[in-house]
């Protein structure tokens, strides 16, 4: 697995019934409409813990921990 980590988000459409994701880097799926909004959610909240992980860290690195 390669641990590059991306600060582009990805690129999204639709097209004859699926969705469409490409990039960053090799990304290049289709997915139906009921996988595309599950991956939007496990996305966000995905998301919304590693923006937490860093709040803490940072806070931590404030105190000197």
């Amino acid at each position: 697995m390669d641990n590059t980590i991306y600060d582009e988000a990805s690129e999204v459409d639709a097209k004859e019934g699926s969705v469409i994701v490409k990039g960053p880097d090799a990304v290049d799926v289709r997915l139906t409409p009921a996988a595309a909004e599950e991956t939007s959610e496990r996305l966000n909240t995905g998301a919304m813990k590693a923006r937490g992980q860093r709040f803490f860290s940072d806070r931590d690195n404030e105190r000197g921990r």
